[in-house]
């Protein structure tokens, strides 16, 4: 297939885009700068300009499918009012601008694959949530709600649509875990408030896969949870993470230096808690590769080694 990736230098997007073209496929990256690098074999780049506006309609009716990552850095630094204008700007006019595009354009993209995140469940102690669950309440629950509002033009021209609601990935290669990673390994980790609040978990090869299965698989569509079937609180994540490191967990992170620290952020992303189950991509057939925590972190940290 020729498919176009955006947001594809981001963790995900750049593991997506290797696992693509080994699968055999064409790739082309939408960038804000078309790069004038020389590109690996089998991909190309295409500016665009959410901004502004611009999107190449010709570049979208020649590609068979088109996934959109990009998006604004919501857990890094404070959020400001122009922070938070920024996270919701680029979700949300980024997926308007591509789903209109392929509405307006034939022959178009078979499939649409547009990420979103469990942010749209709020901060849900330990209720258990499927795709059925409502939308929660706050600033991202809102942005998640209007991020996958904001593919309507797509679904509406027919085209097989795909909201990936994507928990925590791990990876070593950066995301939470390997922000973790350095201050566990020098024996400060620790639990962040009470621990209770529940981290909805996957694997960077799950989250490869998945989306490559969600691509294929016409019987995926709608909102799908990309989560390991076995979230864990915050206080198991560190005890398990404490023992594949085999360093001590003795730290706590009071809530109050969490809000000190990181004001608004805090609360609504490392003290909320989502217990998200991944129903459809289930039903639909997918075989997650790793199913609990322990074993996903040492699977990470043994590759880490061997690199």
């Amino acid at each position: 297939m020729k498919i176009i990736v955006t947001g594809s230098t981001g963790l995900i997007g750049s593991s997506l885009v290797n696992r693509l073209l080994a699968d055999g496929h064409s790739v082309t990256r939408f960038v804000r700068t078309a790069t004038k690098n020389p590109e690996p074999q089998g991909v190309r780049s295409v500016a665009w300009d959410i901004d502004e506006g611009k999107i190449n309609d010709a570049e979208i009716g020649a590609h068979d499918a088109v996934i959109h990552l990009a998006g604004e850095a919501v857990a890094e630094g404070r959020w400001t009012t122009e922070k938070k204008q920024r996270i919701r700007d680029s979700r949300v006019a980024g997926t308007r601008l591509i789903a209109e595009a392929i509405a307006r354009v034939e022959p178009r993209p078979r499939v649409f694959v547009s990420a979103s995140a469990i942010g749209f469940y709020g901060n849900r102690a330990d209720e258990i949530l499927d795709e059925t669950s409502a939308p929660g309440t706050g600033f991202l629950a809102g942005v998640c709600r209007e991020w996958e509002a904001a593919g309507t033009a797509a679904r509406g021209a027919g085209v097989r649509t795909v909201h990936p609601r994507i928990g925590i990935v791990l990876s070593t290669e950066g995301g939470a875990l390997a922000k973790l990673l350095t201050p566990f390994r020098l024996g400060a980790g620790g639990q962040l408030g009470d621990g209770k609040q529940f981290m909805s978990w996957i694997a960077l090869d799950d989250m490869i896969a998945g989306l490559v299965f969600a691509l294929e698989n016409e019987s995926v569509a709608g909102a799908v949870n990309f989560v390991a079937p076995n979230p864990v609180t915050n206080a198991e994540f560190t005890h398990t993470l404490g023992g594949v490191l085999q360093r001590p967990t003795l730290f706590t992170v009071p809530k109050f230096a969490a809000r000190l620290a990181f004001g608004e952020m805090a609360d609504a992303v490392l003290l909320a808690g989502q217990r998200v189950m991944p129903e459809r991509l289930q039903q639909a057939g997918y075989e997650f590769k790793y199913t609990q925590l322990e074993a996903a972190l040492r699977h990470l940290l043994d590759e880490k080694k061997e690199k």
